[in-house]
């Protein structure tokens, strides 16, 4: 059947109640009581592509499954993934600052050190590679230090993307020539796509991750934790608990870093405010 005689799949405020209720218990995302029409565009197409009948029957789905595919598929359909390379720049600059600052101080290179850094919510994969291109350029005059840096994301659809590291033309703009030639290689004279080197491709490991894990797995901390643009999905309570849950893996003397519209005013943590959106562990 074309497209445009499909029936419409309407969801009712009952059913919009428990969509909220499972991706808030899941993947504690707060959808707020005024975006039911946005679910039901975003969810029709999937009950559409999976030929349910509707709503009931989708849930009737979700009900009888075991493995959680499918609510892994509903996540991914109401996820909002926008980002680009070098997005909220001063972020970058801080992390270059202050990372040749530590390696001096801290006498890294003496320790044959392996610094550590945390995507969270990495998305599509912009940022975990823009990580990787500015300490990649400071790391080249200290080899003795190690890099490794961690990228999740609840989407797995979104990882599949990340892990393949491939990126048109305009969404590379945003990369300042001084990291771009070294960055990125083109993917045939005849393709508009260019593909993440593996110079820096080598300091990232993509992995599923939920952020409302009750006790983070990680064995070794991080020097810097980017959750940007995150917490403004998550209420109140869910915000403090995922902050606390975070700072018990970060170094002594890390960083956490949120986004620009993010702040964590009024929420009890132990971490020590550095400027707006920059948070550090006690040294």
């Amino acid at each position: 059947m074309p497209a445009d005689t499909l029936p419409d799949i309407e969801i009712t405020t009952e059913e919009y109640e428990r969509v909220r209720k499972l991706v808030y218990e899941r993947a504690g995302i707060n959808l707020g009581s005024n975006r039911q029409h946005l679910v039901q565009a975003r969810l029709a197409k999937r009950i559409r592509s999976e030929s349910f009948a509707g709503f009931r029957d989708y849930f009737r789905h979700l009900d009888s499954e075991t493995n959680n595919e499918e609510i892994t598929h509903l996540i991914d359909a109401i996820s909002t993934n926008t980002t680009f390379f070098f997005r909220e720049s001063d972020h970058f600059d801080f992390l270059a600052e202050s990372l040749v600052s530590r390696i001096k101080s801290e006498k890294w290179d003496e320790k044959q050190y392996t610094l550590r850094i945390w995507s969270a919510a990495c998305s599509s994969g912009e940022e975990p590679y823009t990580l990787a291109m500015v300490i990649n350029k400071i790391l080249k005059e200290y080899p003795s230090i190690n890099a490794k840096i961690l990228a999740t994301d609840i989407s797995q659809k979104i990882l599949a993307q990340a892990c393949a590291g491939q990126y048109d033309a305009q969404k590379i703009k945003s990369v300042p020539d001084e990291y771009r030639r070294h960055a990125f290689r083109h993917i045939g004279k005849s393709s508009s796509l260019y593909e993440i080197s593996p110079e820096i491709s080598k300091y990232i490991t993509f992995a599923y991750f939920n952020l409302m894990t009750p006790q983070y797995p990680f064995k070794f901390g991080f020097d810097y934790i980017f959750c940007r643009n995150v917490m403004i999905y998550f209420d109140r309570p869910t915000q403090e608990s995922v902050i606390n849950r975070m700072a018990q893996h970060i170094r002594p003397n890390g960083y956490l870093i949120v986004g620009h519209s993010e702040s964590l005013n009024g929420l009890r943590h132990k971490l020590e405010y550095v400027k707006p959106t920059i948070y550090r562990q006690k040294g």
